[in-house]
């Protein structure tokens, strides 16, 4: 069950005197039959031990939590002495640790069951906290107290929920309570770090449930969803609240976390604008602006790179735009959104529409009709951009024009070629820019 590397690596410690195990979640993953993204190996021999026995092969990366990187068979393997953590001050790091000689302590100061068990170089296993039953129970449990566990490090709270996603696990009665309980701890938490767990929560196989189960937790760093919680639609288009729609919508796009982030962010508007006419009906006029400018504030909190940034609030702001299902209606939205974010506007409208009322399905026909058509237009080259146009800035100059008279006439240009009202032929652009200079 132990790739060469591990095994050669706790052989050697083995050999002189130590005990080694690989430990945490390459055990659990072997468990579940997943290949394990790293392998983390724990031992009682202390760092310079470590340096010393794999002289030439090893990094020293975090000698003051006892942790040396060693290369073996072109990989790279972390290394830590066993330990038990001080306090947790600032609810994140401990303030100290304290080497052990013996594998239990170290167990014992981990998150949850299922990443508590070591496995040495026979694939012998050992559990002290049932953490081969929680996964055959496909649950996340906490090691010890839960509160305590929390409080120790805040940003265990999302990593129980990203792996309840992931893995498709429901959290333990009593580890659910302490997650809300101690939920406003995640205030101590950078950004960067809830957004990195909050992208694979939201790509996991059970987003939707995970979503559902705790937005009061979801709501500490986006307090902006709270208000669609539980807020009816009573729209004939929806047949569940704009949370619950949230939650599906984010299920029903491809597992990609620009995405999905849009799915989550592609309502918020809607707790600030709705209205209720004279029979009854809600409405949301405007929301997909609202909704734009609350994502772009959220992920200013989340410190999202700036790339990311700008295509999820281009994705919101167009989400529910009626794009008619006509050539020309396609290619001037291939102009104003290019091919990438088309392709994914697309997606992010099919998830939308699945996410409404069972009735409405027919709008996955019209996306369907939709995406034909852009490949038609692609298959055939189809003109969308100035880069594209047969005639360029010289061309015009050529013809006599000068200054900010040169794009406007290419611009002008480009639009009659995406309302097909010329053909994107050098010849017939030249000419009808010689006839419109003439007629002036």
């Amino acid at each position: 069950m132990l790739p060469s590397p591990v095994r050669a690596i706790l052989r050697r410690l083995n050999e002189n005197g130590h005990d080694a195990y690989a430990v945490g979640g390459c055990v659990r993953d072997q468990l579940l039959c997943r290949a394990p993204a790293d392998w983390d190996i724990a031992t009682s021999a202390r760092p310079e031990q470590v340096m010393e026995l794999f002289a030439g092969h090893c990094i020293p990366t975090g000698l003051q939590h006892g942790t040396v990187t060693v290369r073996q068979e072109h990989q790279s393997f972390e290394v830590t002495t066993f330990r038990a953590d001080g306090n947790y001050s600032d609810h994140r790091h401990p303030d100290a640790v304290q080497f052990s000689d013996d594998l239990r302590e170290d167990l014992a100061r981990r998150d949850f069951t299922i990443g508590a068990m070591a496995m040495d170089d026979s694939g012998s296993i050992t559990d002290l906290y049932g953490g081969q039953e929680d996964l055959r129970r496909r649950v996340i449990r906490c090691v010890g107290e839960a509160d305590c566990r929390f409080d120790e490090d805040a940003l265990r709270i999302m990593r129980a929920l990203r792996f309840a996603s992931v893995l498709d696990f429901t959290v333990e009665p009593e580890t659910a309570a302490a997650i809300r309980r101690g939920r406003e701890q995640l205030r101590h938490i950078a950004a960067e770090r809830i957004r990195a767990e909050m992208d694979q929560l939201l790509c996991g196989v059970a987003a939707e449930r995970v979503l559902l189960e705790f937005p009061e937790v979801i709501g500490v760093f986006l307090p902006e969803m709270l208000g669609t919680v539980g807020l009816d639609q009573r729209n004939p288009h929806h047949c569940f609240d704009v949370w619950e729609h949230t939650a599906r919508a984010v299920s029903s796009v491809p597992p990609v976390p620009l995405l999905r982030w849009t799915m989550l962010f592609h309502d918020l508007g809607k707790s600030v604008c709705f209205t209720v006419d004279a029979q009854g009906t809600g409405h949301f006029y405007g929301h997909g602006k609202i909704s734009c400018r609350m994502a772009a504030e959220a992920m200013r909190r989340l410190k999202f790179e700036g790339a990311a940034r700008e295509r999820i609030t281009l994705l919101v702001d167009w989400h529910d735009r009626d794009i008619p299902r006509t050539r020309k209606s396609l290619r001037r939205a291939l102009h104003a959104l290019g091919e990438e974010a088309l392709w994914q506007l697309l997606e992010v409208k099919r998830a939308d529409n699945l996410a409404q009322a069972p009735e409405y399905r027919g709008v996955q026909e019209e996306i369907d009709r939709a995406a034909e058509i852009v490949r038609e237009l692609l298959a055939e080259d189809a003109c969308f951009s100035l880069k594209q146009l047969a005639v360029n800035g010289r061309d015009m100059m050529a013809l006599g024009l000068t200054g900010a008279a040169v794009g406007a006439m290419l611009d002008h240009l480009l639009h009659l070629v995406l309302d097909e009202q010329l053909p994107n032929e050098r010849s017939a652009l030249l000419s009808w820019v010689q006839g419109k200079i003439k007629s002036r």
